[in-house]
This record gives structure tokens, C-alpha cells and sequence, in this order.
């Protein structure tokens, strides 16, 4: 169940934001992500443009800026830890502007991190080995067992399935929409990278790998700034981030959110007529950095 929680944004005021100091081996990145809309009537929005909180992503600032000012409510979801924010809008321009800069640990690779039996996978992790609406693995299974299963396991076996999807399937804006699956990206050879993620966590699950997929900021010379998915195994008793699409080093990525597949980390969800009129996420690198303690500033949005 998704519980309300005390955010920052809803006091109005500077809320110092306890980051701790940045580990050696960690980088700082700055996000600027604009999202602009054209309402024909009455909306409500659920946004999830904020940046995860967790032990390898910590917040040094963070700003919103809402155009109308209305009010909002902000929620984290206890289970995935998606920092949700709804809001309600008339007819009209809108435009919401979010900053932020995190420092993000740069995670040893372990090449020769085991799988896990599924008899020994955490309860939490369970969950993320089942086909999914985007996941189909129980279609894809034989296909997988066919092009991976005599792969030796672990590691090096996610990364020959990173690799195959990297090398066969052509990155095409427009190629997809939003109700694409694993299963079609496999057979038209074509995506963009949420599709490569897709196809990649599908092999996974129909090989008894946990695989989930993550939204993140990026930087990309090109296509033009979008948001990002990568993914995630569970390999050796913890969670290892890849990126099949090949367009951004993992370790210079903002995470946003976690999820089963899209349908779980989508920027937006709305419900009226609303057009998106423009989308731009920026995220530029700024280099390694110490932590310090950052602030949460509200600017020019009125408490939900």
C-alpha cells in the first residue's frame, strides 16, 4: 500500500537534505528536466521525475517549479522506494521544471557474480523472475533456453544477452509505441531503450535470472534528450545494473525508478486530455565530487 509521506516540497521552505559524504568512487551529475503540456480540460497527473534515494544514490539538491503554481502531493512508495508526485490541472499550459544534483556511487563489476537458485532468492526478489504485460518470458522461454541456456551461468551469461540484443536489434525512434513487448521487439528487430531493456529482462526471467527494469536520467549526444531505461540482474545475492542499448556508461546515469517493466516507471501517467508539447530530461556529469549536506528549495509551487 502506498502511504503519504513527509516531502521537503510540501513545507515551502529550505529543509537541509543529510547526503553524508560522497565515497571516493562516486560521481556527481546535475538534472534539468522540463515537461511541458497543453490541457484541453480538467487532469490529474502522477509524475515520477524525482530522483531515487537509496545507499548508492544520495541527493545534494533538489528544486520544483510548478507553472501555473498549484498544489501537489508528494509520496514515496514504500515497497519500491518511486518517489511519486500527483498533482490536478485545468485547462490550459502547463509546464512542471524539476533540478536536482545526486552523487552516485560507482558499483565494483563483479565478473564473476553467481545466479541465484530459486530456491534461495530473497521473497522480495521472487516477483522479478515472472513474465510481466511488457516481460513475456513464458513466450520467449524456449527461445532463450535455445540461444543461452548452455551459456555458462552468472555474469557473463546477462552480458552475451546484452550483447545479442545490442548487436540485433536496431535502435529506431518511432519503430515501437507504448503497447510494444519483449516479444514483438524480438521479432521486428527493432527499438528504442526501453524495448532493448524489455527484450534483455525477458531472456533473464525465462532463464530463472530476477530482472528488473529501471528508468534513469542520461546524457546522449544523440537522439535528443530522453528519458532512459537500463536494467537491473540479481547476481551474486545483490542487484547489477546493464545497459543492452549500449548508449550510456551505467555508472553516469541518474536512477529514477524501479519496476517490473514500463507499466512501473512511467514519467507520467495521466488521466484528461493533455498533449505533450514538449519533453526535455538533461542530465549533464559534473564529475567525481566530496558529499556535503545539500538543501531542498521549493520554487514557486504551493504546498499539497
Amino acid at each position: 500500500m502506498n502511504q503519504p509521506l513527509p516531502s521537503p516540497f510540501d513545507s515551502g521552505l529550505d529543509v537541509p537534505v543529510r547526503t553524508g559524504d560522497a565515497p571516493a568512487a562516486s560521481v556527481r551529475m546535475q538534472i534539468d528536466c522540463r515537461l511541458a503540456y497543453q490541457l484541453e480540460g480538467d487532469c490529474e497527473f502522477v509524475f515520477l521525475i524525482h530522483v531515487a534515494l537509496d545507499r548508492g544514490q544520495s541527493l545534494v539538491e533538489e528544486t520544483l517549479h510548478i507553472e501555473p503554481p498549484l498544489p501537489y502531493r508528494s509520496y514515496t512508495d514504500e515497497h519500491s522506494g518511486n518517489r511519486f508526485m500527483r498533482l490536478s490541472a485545468g485547462a490550459g499550459a502547463l509546464t512542471v521544471s524539476y533540478h536536482a544534483v545526486v552523487d552516485r556511487v560507482i558499483d565494483a563489476v563483479d565478473p564473476h557474480g553467481q545466479e541465484v537458485a530459486v530456491r534461495d532468492m530473497p521473497d522480495e526478489v521472487l516477483r522479478f523472475v515472472l513474465p510481466t504485460r511488457y516481460c513475456e518470458s513464458d513466450l520467449l522461454g524456449q527461445v532463450a533456453q535455445q540461444m543461452f541456456g548452455a551459456l555458462p551461468g552468472g555474469y557473463s551469461r546477462v552480458r552475451a544477452i546484452c550483447d545479442w540484443v545490442h548487436d540485433n536489434v536496431s535502435y529506431r525512434i518511432g519503430s515501437t509505441n507504448a503497447t510494444t513487448t519483449a516479444r514483438d521487439v524480438f521479432l521486428q528487430r527493432t527499438g528504442v531503450c526501453r524495448d532493448y531493456a524489455h527484450l534483455a529482462v525477458t531472456f533473464c526471467r525465462a532463464l530463472n535470472i530476477p530482472a528488473r527494469l529501471v528508468s534513469a536520467y542520461a546524457h546522449f549526444d544523440e537522439p535528443p534528450p530522453d528519458f532512459h531505461a537500463i536494467f537491473e540482474a540479481y547476481l551474486g545475492g545483490r542487484w547489477v545494473l546493464f545497459d543492452p542499448s549500449g548508449m550510456a556508461p551505467v555508472h553516469e546515469v541518474a536512477r529514477l525508478a524501479t519496476g517490473r517493466d514500463a507499466k512501473d516507471v512511467a514519467f507520467a501517467t495521466i488521466f484528461g486530455p493533455a498533449r505533450m508539447v514538449s519533453i526535455s530530461p538533461e542530465l549533464a556529469v559534473l564529475g567525481p565530487h566530496a558529499g556535503r549536506v545539500g538543501h531542498v528549495r521549493q520554487a514557486d509551487a504551493l504546498p499539497g
